[in-house]
C-alpha cells in the first residue's frame, strides 16, 4: 500500500468515525428530551444541569444545595413527587 492509498484510508475511517459518534449524540438527545423533565429545587450545590441565576453560567454553578432556580434533569412524571428537606421538587423555577 503506497502513502496515497494510507491517507485516503485514514480520512475515510476519520469520517466515518465522526459520523458514528455525531450520531450516537443526536440519539442521546433525543432520549434525554423525551424521557426526562426539568425539575427546580432538586440538585445539589454544583450538580445542577442548567438555568442557576444571574451570576452563573449553567450546568454545575448553582450555589447551595436545593437552589430554587437551577434545574436537574430527572425521569419525566417523578420532579413534584421527589421531596428535598424544604419542599418538593418543582416544574417550574422556585424562589430562591
Amino acid at each position: 500500500m503506497n502513502s496515497r492509498n494510507l491517507a485516503i484510508t485514514a480520512i475515510a475511517l476519520a469520517t466515518l468515525t465522526a459520523g458514528v459518534a455525531n450520531s450516537a449524540d443526536m440519539d442521546k438527545k433525543d432520549m434525554k428530551s423525551d424521557a426526562t423533565e426539568k425539575c427546580y429545587g432538586v440538585s445539589m450545590a454544583g450538580k445542577n444541569d442548567c438555568a442557576a441565576g444571574p451570576g452563573t453560567t449553567c450546568a454545575g454553578t448553582s450555589k447551595k444545595d436545593y437552589q430554587g432556580n437551577a434545574w436537574k434533569h430527572v425521569p419525566k412524571g417523578t420532579c413534584t413527587s421527589i421531596k428535598t428537606p424544604n419542599t418538593m421538587g418543582s416544574l417550574a423555577p422556585l424562589k430562591a
